[in-house]
Parts: C-alpha cells; structure tokens; sequence
C-alpha cells in the first residue's frame, strides 16, 4: 500500500509533496506522483526539457530521503481527479494527498471541482493541505 500525490510546479504542489513524502517515511509505504497536463497541448522542445528537468528534480529529492516511489506524467488528462483516483486504485493506496489553494470568502463556499470529486470518490483517505504562508 503506497500513497499518491498530485503533484504540480507551484505552493499547493510542493505542499502537497513534502506532506506526502512525511507520511510515505511514517508508514514506510512507497510514493506515486502524479502530474496531470491538459490535453491536445503539445509541448515544445522548451517546454519538454523543463517538465523532464521538474520530474528529474522530484525523483532526486525522493531518492534522497530514501523514499521508494514512481513519478507518473499524464500527459493528456481530462481530469486531474480521474488520474489520482485510477492511481489510487491501482496501487492499492492507503492516502491520496492533495494541494489546496487559498480561495476569496466567496470561493470558500465551493471547493474546487478536482478536490471535491477527489475527496467523495477516493478509495481511501485523503488528506488536502495548503502551503504555509
């Protein structure tokens, strides 16, 4: 049993990674990252050196703190909580864990569509966090 994290280049992403990495120590479990791109989008050769230099700089810090782990690209995703949940799945997870970002008054009413289907389909635990200030 692993935990998977959705992973992406900013706050809530980071956040997220470096919870996860915390909890994949705690229970000795290995690490699933995945990171979603939208789709019918090709990158160019810029942009595919950048995202391989990203996933490169993930497995170097998991590496480094001794983590087992796999880093998944996405490339053509419909939808960011499908790819975290299908992993979820598939690996048999024991926490999904998630990036939130800081929403207005009015954005806290609705959470954001991704982390709402992520917490009510999940086959397991989730846990959202949000970067710190």
């Amino acid at each position: 049993m692993g935990i998977v994290v959705g992973y992406v280049a900013n706050p809530e992403g980071r956040a997220a990674l470096q919870r996860a990495g915390e909890a994949a120590v705690r229970l000795g479990a290995p690490l699933v990252v995945v990171h979603s791109r939208r789709p019918g989008r090709e990158a160019d050769a810029e942009e595919a050196k950048q995202l391989e230099a990203l996933h490169e700089e993930v497995r170097g810090r998991l590496s480094a703190a001794g983590l087992g782990h796999e880093v998944r690209d996405v490339p053509d995703s419909e939808d960011p909580a499908d790819d975290l949940i299908t992993a979820a799945e598939e690996s048999g997870a024991a926490l999904i864990v998630i990036g939130l970002r800081r929403r207005t008054p009015v954005g806290k009413l609705i959470l954001g569509a991704s982390a709402q289907r992520i917490l009510l389909d999940a086959p397991c635990p989730v846990l959202a966090v949000k970067p710190e200030d």
